[in-house]
Formats: structure tokens, C-alpha cells, sequence
């Protein structure tokens, strides 16, 4: 057994939005769940990262969102993305004009 960090279905390659992005090796169908992309700590609530959710790059006009259940945020397809899309997220966890 071989450790697999994202889905088989799934691979970094360069964005043209920031360094490397999140890009489908197959068609995805609208609601399709690829995964857990953050954990809360349990005593901290701080937020970690997955290796799923480390190379979502950020756009305006996204093609996948994320929920939560209980400390697991999860990634999941708005509507269906052809092969070869890079998958996106509009964040809203930080504000990154804040200091």
C-alpha cells in the first residue's frame, strides 16, 4: 500500500491564477464531495490544512465551495467541471488585506 495524498482523480499542476493548482483528471459531476481539505483542533480550534485543501487557488468566480461537519470542512463541486479544470475556491476564511 502506497501513500496517495490527493484522489486519484486529482493533480498539481502550474495555475495560471498562483504557483500550483488543483486540476481534474476526469469529468466531475455538480455536488461531487472530493474530500476533507481542513481539520479544526479539537482544545485549539485551530485550522489545519489537508493536503486536498493546500492547492486550491482563489477565485471570484468558483467552481467548487466548502462546508463543515462538526472539525472537518469539506470541498464539493458546485456544478459539473470538465477534465482538466483547475478546481477553485472563493475564500472567505481570512481577510488577506488585514495585517
Amino acid at each position: 500500500m502506497s501513500y496517495r495524498p490527493l484522489p486519484s482523480y486529482l493533480m498539481l499542476q502550474p495555475s495560471k491564477i498562483e504557483g500550483l493548482g488543483l486540476f481534474t483528471l476526469e469529468d466531475l459531476e455538480k455536488n461531487e464531495v472530493l474530500g476533507v481539505t481542513h481539520i479544526s483542533d479539537a482544545e485549539t480550534t485551530q485550522l489545519f490544512r489537508t493536503p486536498l485543501g493546500g492547492f486550491i487557488n482563489h477565485s471570484e468566480k468558483p467552481n467548487c465551495k466548502l462546508y463543515e461537519i462538526g472539525r472537518f470542512k469539506y470541498l464539493r463541486t458546485m456544478y459539473q467541471i470538465p477534465m482538466g479544470t483547475e478546481l477553485t475556491l472563493k475564500y472567505t476564511m481570512y481577510d488577506p488585506t488585514e495585517s
